[in-house]
């Protein structure tokens, strides 16, 4: 003889909810945002009796994964070449919705003197037509969900193989860890 089963509205809808809200917190875990280095252009090159400066523009495509939209002060990027600092490229202050890509255009400037101290590895690659560079940046921010607002940080580490004749992206490795700021 079957048993019968009582069944309430209550306790399904407290279920329902239950699995809800457990869906909306897995979701709302932080995850760390993506970089892509899509292109870098020659905007200008001078050469003055002191010096020798190329500046850039670095094309970067960011990807926030995350429920939160995000507010991120200005900063630098650092990039290096051989391990030596060969130049930097500005990161404005801005904003990026939730779950959304954005493509940044950063102005950098490399330092041709400190290029010339690495010229023999330089030109080795010049004849390769491959050239190892990494750059470092750490942005920090604010991510607000409902009415609370929290700090974060994100350190990226990006190593990035390009053809140094036609400044061609040809590999590259980009890692970044996410800090949040518990109040």
């Amino acid at each position: 003889m079957p048993k019968k089963v009582n069944w309430s509205w209550t306790s399904a809808l407290v279920g329902a909810a239950s699995a809800m809200a457990a869906t909306a917190l897995i979701s709302a875990k932080p995850r760390d945002p993506t970089f892509h280095l899509i292109s870098i252009k020659l905007t200008s090159f001078k050469i003055n009796l002191s010096s020798i400066n190329a500046d850039l523009t670095l094309t970067v495509h960011v990807t926030n994964p995350n429920i939160a939209p995000i507010h991120y002060s200005s900063t630098t990027m650092s990039i290096f070449y051989d391990g030596s600092f060969l130049g930097s490229a500005h990161v404005k202050a801005g904003s990026q919705p939730p779950r959304s890509c954005r493509v940044l255009e950063l102005p950098a400037q490399l330092d041709g003197v400190e290029l010339a101290h690495h010229a023999g590895k330089f030109f080795a690659d010049v004849a390769r037509r491959e050239m190892a560079l990494d750059a470092k940046v750490e942005i920090s921010g604010t991510a607000k969900v409902l009415w609370w607002e929290n700090g974060f940080k994100v350190h990226v580490d990006c190593h990035v193989t390009v053809d140094p004749i036609f400044l061609d992206v040809i590999d590259q490795e980009n890692n970044s860890q996410l800090e949040i700021s518990v109040p």
